[in-house]
């Protein structure tokens, strides 16, 4: 998964961050907390339609999101709490960013890309959902061909290289390609049981 092989390219960087943020005492849970907030600057600056700049941004912001698991493993700090914080601060700042960009284009009069904003939000949304209720009947489910990472990936380059379009595009059919994938997994797992 290009998620797990992101995270150990990075680590040479992260690392020696969170030890430098663990000296100063700041807890992960608030690097969550800041990385939230940063992504709402970032979603403003897509509303006011300057993507190319909002690209960039969101790898920044995104360095905090990485930052606080790191730190929280470094650190000893490991919590049930703050793996659900930083889960759910997730979904609330990938769904803060598709909100900037449907009110740029809204305001733009682009109705295909608003269309496809929508489907790529309910993709997400059914992908993570997809995920939790595996888990909460017993079954690990973080496999799919766009998860997270590929996501903000996709996203950041469409942006970055003004092609948001085509970005778009992909994100809207793989993210409810790889829902319907979580879906077919559970499914197989359990045999094809029949509910009542």
């Amino acid at each position: 998964m290009l998620t797990d092989l992101a995270r150990k390219w990075m680590r040479w960087l992260l690392e020696p961050l969170a030890r430098f943020i663990n000296r100063t005492g700041i807890s992960p849970n608030l690097l969550t907390v800041v990385g939230f907030v940063l992504m709402v600057g970032v979603a403003y600056v897509l509303a006011m339609g300057h993507l190319q700049i909002g690209g960039v941004l969101i790898i920044l912001a995104g360095t905090f999101d990485a930052l606080d698991g790191t730190l929280a493993k470094l650190a000893g700090r490991k919590s049930r709490f703050g793996a659900f914080l930083d889960s759910t601060v997730d979904r609330l700042s990938e769904a803060v960013i598709y909100l900037g960009l449907l009110v740029h284009y809204t305001r733009q009069g682009g109705q295909q890309e608003s269309f496809l904003i929508y489907a790529t939000i309910v993709g997400s949304l059914m992908v993570s959902y997809a995920r939790a209720r595996a888990e909460g009947i017993g079954i690990e489910c973080k496999r799919g061909i766009l998860t997270r990472f590929e996501r903000v990936a996709v996203l950041v380059i469409g942006l970055i290289l003004d092609q948001m379009l085509i970005a778009l595009w992909i994100l809207a059919v793989l993210s409810n390609f790889t829902a319907l994938q979580r879906i077919y997994h559970v499914w197989r797992d359990t045999g094809g049981e029949k509910g009542g």
